[in-house]
């Protein structure tokens, strides 16, 4: 959820409470500033549930050229 920093502060406590289920991101004159998220989120199981997702052959410098390549 993207959230501008004006709405976080007219509504903090509601936007605490959703953090506890998904990121918050507060964005300032369009641009992404801060995120809110939940501490105790397992970001170790989150990490397992994309492997395999990339083929076995992938490697660093292939990932990157596709991520240069994307952005042109």
């Amino acid at each position: 959820m993207s959230i501008t920093a004006t709405e976080l502060k007219q509504n903090l406590g509601k936007y605490l409470l959703l953090s506890a289920k998904e990121d918050i991101f507060i964005t300032k004159n369009g641009k992404v500033v801060a995120k809110l998220t939940n501490p105790h989120q397992n970001r170790v199981s989150m990490a397992q549930s994309l492997f395999g997702i990339l083929p076995k052959d992938a490697g660093l410098e292939d990932a990157k050229a596709e991520r240069l390549n994307a952005e042109e």
